[in-house]
């Protein structure tokens, strides 16, 4: 890996829907996150190294740049994202956004689960290690999402194979 040397180590980032549901099975919904993440890019506050976005959660590696807190990026990237989902789901499908009430005194509607992870990666071979298990996940048996990583659209799998990034958004972590 070349020099990262910032003030925060590259994460593996992990988020999930409210209760696991498939919310970003449609594209759409994929590309709200994307599309958040492409603005978080563009104002410099994190390097995305790998990505993939599942039926119903996401991985990531990025890394939150100086400048920046960690927890402001991530509860900005979260709450952006939600808020987004929501506005789509009320425009497209109203009836499914019944799923996504609570009973809670912040908000009527939740997207996340609260509880995201984040970890740093402090070596070479631990960054390697989470950037293959999120590239394999929508090969998994449990998904099917694809037969090869690098035929997963919404995944970096394909941008380490062929270089191609189709959405502008990636760093190699060699570079």
């Amino acid at each position: 890996m070349a020099d990262i040397n910032f003030d925060y180590h590259a994460q593996f980032f992990t988020a999930t829907i409210l209760e696991w549901k498939l919310l970003l099975k449609p594209d759409v919904f994929k590309d709200i996150i994307i599309n958040s993440l492409l603005f978080l890019k563009n104002e410099g506050s994190i390097v995305v190294y790998g990505f993939v976005i599942m039926p119903n959660h996401i991985h990531l590696i990025w890394q939150i740049q100086d400048g920046f807190i960690k927890e402001k990026i991530q509860l900005r990237f979260l709450k952006f994202t939600g808020q987004q989902l929501k506005f789509e789901l009320t425009k497209i499908n109203p009836e499914q956004l019944e799923n996504y009430r609570v009973n809670a005194k912040d908000r009527e509607y939740q997207i996340w689960e609260r509880n995201s992870l984040s970890v740093d990666l402090w070596t070479a071979a631990v960054f390697i290690q989470k950037l293959d298990y999120i590239h394999n996940n929508p090969i998994q048996e449990k998904w099917r999402l694809a037969n090869y990583p690098e035929d997963y659209k919404y995944s970096s799998a394909k941008f380490y194979e062929t270089g191609i990034d189709d959405f502008g958004l990636l760093k190699h972590y060699a570079e």
